[in-house]
């Protein structure tokens, strides 16, 4: 093996290996259950970003377990053809070449779509493939294919035949830029600082006026009532009286409703019912007229006055709103902080739009999917999960399914020339079943179907469906889906929706909800703050110019240009290194608790490329005590000598660590998996078990002895990197490589070995290992707490009110006291106490004494501990002032404040402990 660990120069060899041995494809002939993830399909303009590769790592490493342990697995993968995104994307580079869609026409734009995918659509794919994923790519699928694209017709088909799709005239969540209608999911609230206004509308009796408040004083040109609550003694007399509505000349009525709240501003509201989800409901009410004001790009129509059709919506605001002040009917303005509804895609202003569309009758479909998860045929991983897909499945709205845009599914209706509506697979399907004559002009629907209704079919379309497939049979119900929270309701939901109705079966057993990862500070990732990592730049590192570079380029704000730019100075001023794939996984893999929030950061990231680096000199000590072989007729658990007790303890220590690594794998905590791990891997196998076995091997121990712990030391080194696999596939693979020939393995990879069966345990082997390490580090901490040189031998005296047992163990181990400890001599004590001036320290029962007579001057260091406090103390002062500041606390980032917090933790334990080693060496002094 090479003397350093260099991830570059293993990692991408061992994943065209496991492809051109087709490792990742199920093995049908295994007689155990199936395992199947499916693999949240990400959109095929998309770059892998972090929380992709956090995702990613979690359904590889529960892909690689599960296959190990001899089940066929089947991770599905495959792209969303993501509509708007997609649709998007090509009209840019239309509109650099100053064309647009409608210039070329549907058939050669969605050509072009195509050959767009065809060109770039693939390199989420290579992404993937670079973070060792094990996915089938074999069985890859895209949400447009012609076997996915079947099974949305169908299903579209069917859920229309039986009523539950319908056409009809809604509000909907309308995308002024991309001219289509979003669902809620696809809204973000933007907290944004806007105005309220005031204005009068004037009694049509001439007794006065009402006041309502506005923040779109624009739509007032579509209001058709003002409502009031009807317990409201104010203004009983209001009610079924008329009001004019100012700058239309026209009237409306004052009607009652308990949706007016008596208490916000003056108990008034106007009613736009065209341009308000509660407005609607309300004029649905009280049958009230509904006057759509507005064009579909937000310009206003003619349904207003003149002097407003067509201009923009924010221009007519202003109009409206300096034509208001003219007329004496503003009555004031004020500063109004506010929830903007913005399109996820386009960032435009949303408006609630009245337009014919198609929606899914969702409520029959819903109950099914509740009772799922309340009888446990669904699991969700925390559980608390269940009352966010509770409340929101209880309290459901029809889905709108259709999307005004060219790529897609196109919805499968036509139309004649009366508007009637013809549904069928196709248009042949559409005039057989309605009897139409050939001769009968019919025009299909223009729009497309929603992204999330072709994902909806994921679980199962993917697997063959509407045929009766082998995969659909050995794969369906899967096993467990990974996802994070944002999209229980766009995805999850609809999933179990959609697979009971259409398969009679849930289309998962377990939920893993994850979730977010946020930097180092606790900051939410964004393009917009320029904090984003991307992990092929964990990877492989990037230079500080390239970083600032990539963080700035396309800022959509570009007066954050200085902060990002400083900020990322700070925090990267070398760039990023480059830590290799292994390292990351095993971060994402501590980080993954259960439904939290991580954070990740470069020193994290760091102590596991460490940890790899650790595994790596491990590896290679073995093999070179392994160069030639081991001898098979040599009993590895035979012999009760202090040497093979060693070999007995680390057997006995890993069958405990598969125990709690399967538990823990099993339970999905993969952070309480990896931190076992690493314990095991780095404290008791490399810093305990490596050093305490060079005895073992050493030329001056028994051939049979050496034989022995040999066949150990292949035998545990393998079984830790199985165990080791799923977290860190390329290292294990590559050492995996190298011990196959001393233990006389046969398969082509270590993903083809099985994952480790808890073994035996040895308690007596436990037990005076554990001894023998709590008296090595009591001796090596004296030598830390006294400055003493590691490498000088020291005389220790010992007492212990059970002598003959420690005693015998003394003798019994000897040899490692005197190698590992640097003891010279062992003398035993008559009492727990002597006239020399002793350090003392405890290692269980026994009580341990170092004389010092010609080791430390015991004033010369007493006055270095207390300059080592006095400057602790002053940084304790510090942190103490920061952490009381209500400023900082309150202001500053969580994970900062909690950085903070640590830091002064840390100083006040090392305080304590100068404090004891002070009065240790003064009462030296004294004696």
């Amino acid at each position: 093996m090479d003397k350093t660990y260099d991830p570059q120069a293993i990692e991408q060899k061992w994943y065209r290996y496991w492809q051109q041995h087709d490792l990742f494809a199920p093995d049908m002939t295994a007689d155990k259950p199936s395992y199947c993830i499916m693999l949240p399909p990400p959109n095929v303009t998309g770059n892998l970003h972090i929380g992709h590769a956090f995702q990613d790592t979690i359904m590889d490493l529960l892909t690689r377990y599960h296959k190990m342990q001899g089940q066929p697995t089947l991770w599905q993968c495959g792209t969303d053809h993501a509509g708007i995104a997609t649709q998007m994307v090509v009209e840019r580079q239309l509109s650099a070449q100053g064309k647009s869609r409608h210039d070329i026409g549907r058939e050669a734009f969605t050509q072009a779509v195509w050959d767009w995918k065809a060109e770039s659509g693939g390199n989420i794919r290579q992404q993937m493939q670079r973070l060792g994923t094990a996915v089938d790519w074999n069985s890859e699928r895209f949400t447009m294919d012609e076997g996915l694209s079947k099974a949305v017709n169908d299903v579209f088909v069917q859920l229309h035949q039986e009523g539950l799709i319908y056409r009809g005239q809604r509000l909907v969540n309308w995308d002024p830029v991309l001219h289509t209608a979003l669902s809620d999911l696809e809204v973000i609230n933007s907290d944004e600082q806007g105005h309220l206004w005031h204005i009068r509308y004037p009694r049509c009796d001439g007794k006065g006026h009402v006041v309502v408040a506005t923040t779109r004083p624009e739509t007032m040109l579509g209001d058709t009532a003002v409502a009031v609550h009807p317990e409201d003694e104010r203004y009983q007399d209001l009610v079924g009286l008329e009001l004019e509505l100012p700058l239309t000349n026209r009237r409306i009525p004052v009607v009652a409703d308990e949706y007016v709240d008596p208490e916000f501003g003056s108990g008034c509201v106007k009613i736009t019912p065209a341009h308000d989800f509660n407005d609607w409901d309300v004029g649905q009410r009280n049958h009230l007229a509904v006057i759509n004001i507005l064009n579909a790009d937000a310009t206003l129509n003619d349904a207003v006055p003149e002097q407003y059709r067509g201009l923009d919506r924010m221009v007519a605001r202003q109009q409206v709103v300096a034509d208001l002040e003219a007329a004496g009917l503003l009555l004031q303005t004020d500063q109004h902080a506010m929830a903007v509804p913005r399109g996820d895609r386009s960032g435009a202003i949303l408006e609630p739009y009245l337009t014919d569309q198609w929606f899914v009758k969702i409520e029959p479909l819903a109950k099914p999917a509740i009772q799922a998860v309340r009888n446990g045929d669904i699991r969700f991983v925390p559980d608390n999960w269940q009352t966010t897909y509770f409340n929101w499945m209880e309290n459901i709205q029809d889905w709108c399914i259709s999307r005004q845009l060219w790529w897609g599914h196109r919805i499968p209706a036509w139309y004649d020339e009366d508007g009637n509506i013809y549904v069928g697979h196709d248009e042949a399907d559409a005039r057989r079943k309605n009897q139409l004559p050939d001769e009968l002009p019919l025009s299909q629907d223009e729009d497309v179907l929603d992204t999330w209704f072709s994902s909806a079919l994921w679980p199962f379309s993917t697997l063959g469906w509407p045929q009766q497939t082998e995969r659909l049979d050995s794969f369906y119900p899967t096993s467990v889906l990974v996802t994070g929270f944002d999209i229980i309701f766009f995805w999850v939901a609809r999933m179990i929706m959609l697979g009971l109705k259409f398969t009679g079966k849930v289309p998962f057993r377990d939920v893993y909800i994850h979730g977010l990862i946020r930097d180092g500070q606790g900051q939410k990732m964004s393009k917009s703050k320029g904090n984003v990592l991307d992990p092929l730049d964990l990877i492989d590192g990037i230079t500080l110019d390239a970083l600032l570079e990539k963080r700035t380029a396309k800022l959509m704000q570009p007066h954050m240009r200085p902060a990002i730019e400083k900020a990322t100075r700070q925090e990267f001023p070398d760039g990023i290194p480059g830590y290799g794939t292994d390292a990351l996984r095993f971060t994402f893999g501590s980080l993954a608790t259960q439904g939290r929030d991580m954070s990740i950061d470069m020193n994290r990231i760091q102590g596991y490329r460490n940890f790899c680096n650790k595994l790596w000199n491990a590896a290679r000590f073995a093999l070179l005590n392994l160069s030639d072989g081991i001898d098979r007729q040599a009993a590895p658990l035979s012999g009760n000598s202090p040497s093979d007790q060693i070999n007995h303890w680390i057997r006995s220590r890993l069958a405990q660590t598969v125990t709690e690594v399967r538990r823990h794998f099993d339970q999905y905590r993969f952070d309480l998996a990896t931190q076992t791990l690493y314990d095991f891997t780095w404290n008791e196998f490399c810093d305990w078990y490596l050093e305490l076995s060079k005895s073992n091997l050493s030329e001056q121990a028994d051939a049979d002895i050496q034989a022995r712990t040999r066949h150990t030391l292949a035998e545990v080194l393998e079984q830790l990197l199985l165990l080791l696999h799923p977290v860190i596939p390329f290292i294990t693979e590559e050492i995996w490589q190298r011990l196959k020939q001393p233990l006389q393995l046969t398969e082509a990879s270590i993903l083809q070995r099985s994952f480790p069966e808890p073994g035996d345990s040895y308690p007596t082997a436990e037990q005076e290992i554990d001894w023998l390490k709590s008296m090595i580090q009591a001796v090596r901490a004296t030598r830390t707490e006294l400055n003493l040189a590691p490498g000088k031998p020291l005389p220790l005296k010992v007492w212990s009110e059970q002598r003959a047992q420690h005693e015998q163990l003394i003798d019994a181990y000897l040899p490692w006291l005197q190698k590992l400890a640097r003891i010279e001599s062992v003398q035993w004590l008559n009492k727990p106490e002597t006239d020399e001036q002793c350090a003392t320290a405890r290692a269980g029962q026994l009580q341990l004494f170092i004389p010092l007579a010609g080791l430390i001057d015991v004033s010369a260091e007493i006055a270095r501990l207390e300059k080592q406090r006095d400057k602790a103390q002053q940084l304790q002062q510090q942190l103490r002032g920061k952490l009381s500041n209500e400023k900082f606390v309150n202001n500053a980032p969580p994970a900062v404040v909690e950085k903070e917090r640590g830091k002064l933790s840390d100083i006040e334990a090392e305080i304590d402990s100068i404090a004891e080693q002070l009065t240790q060496l003064k009462s030296m002094r004294s004696d």
